[in-house]
């Protein structure tokens, strides 16, 4: 045999081994490969995971306050009607003299009658969250008062409430029916946080209707 044809059938038996010799490296290349993209694969489930598990929590919370104004508001339409009641109790009692109390017996139990009934009102509104607004004295809140007429006195600080022609309510922290008031002017400014809300003008309709 001729020296051509060893060489060639050596280099035909080498050729398998090389092609081994080759596979492993492709192996290690397709693992990296299958591994980068199961780590990706993994990073974006635990993304969706942590999306989902926070969506949730919001959507709980948002259930919870949703559940608790509910709560908290849902007699707001009909304690805003009880008002109208209460107010027309406070009328009938404004409307008897104090002489006439004490002169007629069967007026004066009469107006004790209406009185109870007044405060057993007031009281059942306020077992149920809606408290009374009787600002007189207090700085003027136009998220709470309205108001409906100024009165000069430069020895009480501007935006004062000075008198309470009809009082508010407030129910939960908001304000059912805002307190009618009379704030003063002309005298020194409140120390208050710069900012705060000035009363606005006054409500001609209202104070008509006053």
């Amino acid at each position: 045999m001729s020296d051509q044809a060893k060489d060639e059938r050596v280099a035909d038996e080498s050729a398998p081994l090389d092609a081994e010799a080759a596979a492993p490296g492709q192996d290690e290349a397709s693992d990296y490969e299958a591994l980068v993209r199961l780590l990706k694969e993994n990073e974006e489930l635990k993304d969706r995971a942590l999306r989902a598990a926070a969506e949730m929590e919001n959507l709980r919370r948002r259930t919870a306050r949703e559940i608790q104004d509910a709560r908290t508001y849902a007699v707001a339409n009909f304690a805003r009607d009880m008002l109208a009641v209460s107010d027309n109790l406070r009328r009938a009692l404004d409307a008897v003299p104090a002489e006439a109390r004490t002169a007629d017996a069967g007026l004066a139990s009469l107006f004790e009658g209406v009185e109870m009934t007044e405060r057993a009102m007031l009281s059942a509104l306020e077992r149920h969250g809606v408290k009374k607004l009787e600002p007189e004295g207090e700085r003027f809140d136009p998220n709470f008062h309205q108001a409906m007429f100024e009165v000069p006195n430069p020895e009480i600080a501007s935006n004062t409430v000075v008198q309470v022609v009809q009082p508010g309510y407030s129910i939960g922290g908001r304000v059912l029916r805002p307190a009618m008031v009379g704030v003063s002017k002309g005298g020194p400014k409140h120390a208050a946080p710069e900012g705060a809300a000035e009363p606005g003008p006054v409500n001609q309709q209202a104070e008509k209707d006053a």
